[in-house]
């Protein structure tokens, strides 16, 4: 399949895609692993924080990502797409963006009503805005891990679904928001020819 007889997404759309994308799997990874370090030890402050402050600045890419959406219509789905599958998709997509949104936001909301804030990158503290309240602060993190165990199965449904529309309909979907190809230029050829005076 030729990539460029497909319709596309803007560049801007498919490098915020793949970037998130990118981004939100090494957070995922990044807060199972805090998991594993005790609570109360100086290690595990730093590296939540590294956690609290690539959320936030991910959580901006998503905001990015949702108004760049919104303000730019996506190429058509393949016209030989059943209409559930079209509802389906556009389901889909909704609950990966309210996924994505409540991830970070309870995350930090959470943050807000804890005394310890956040320390942006370790470096420029935050103070917390609300109060220190457990009870706030267990129902955030609760949203936000269900957040993040919803995002991992949508975007698993996701990557069947393209799956399926690359291995068995092969109707081009992944196109769409794969990165366009240079086209490659031959080199000039090059003239050996000797001229005789």
């Amino acid at each position: 399949m030729d990539a460029s007889s497909y319709a596309r997404y803007t560049g801007t759309a498919i490098a915020l895609h793949w970037l998130i994308a990118v981004l939100l799997l090494g957070q995922f990874v990044f807060g199972l692993m805090l998991e594993d370090i005790p609570r109360g030890t100086p290690a595990r402050g730093y590296y939540v924080n590294l956690h609290k402050s690539s959320g936030i600045v991910i959580g901006l890419l998503i905001l990015l990502r949702l108004g760049w959406r919104l303000t730019h219509r996506p190429p058509p789905l393949p016209a030989a797409m059943p209409p559930w599958q079209r509802h389906a998709a556009r389901l889909s997509h909704a609950a990966l963006y309210l996924c994505m949104l409540a991830l970070p936001l309870s995350g930090y909301l959470a943050s807000n009503f804890s005394r310890h804030g956040v320390k942006f990158f370790n470096v420029v503290r935050w103070a917390p805005w609300g109060p220190d309240d457990k009870t706030l602060y267990a129902l955030f993190n609760s949203i936000h891990h269900l957040a993040a165990l919803l995002l991992a199965l949508f975007v698993a449904v996701h990557v069947l679904a393209v799956a399926k529309h690359m291995l068995v309909d092969r109707d081009g979907l992944l196109l769409r928001m794969w990165p366009r190809r240079g086209r490659r230029r031959d080199p000039a050829p090059i003239n050996l020819s000797v001229e005789n005076r």
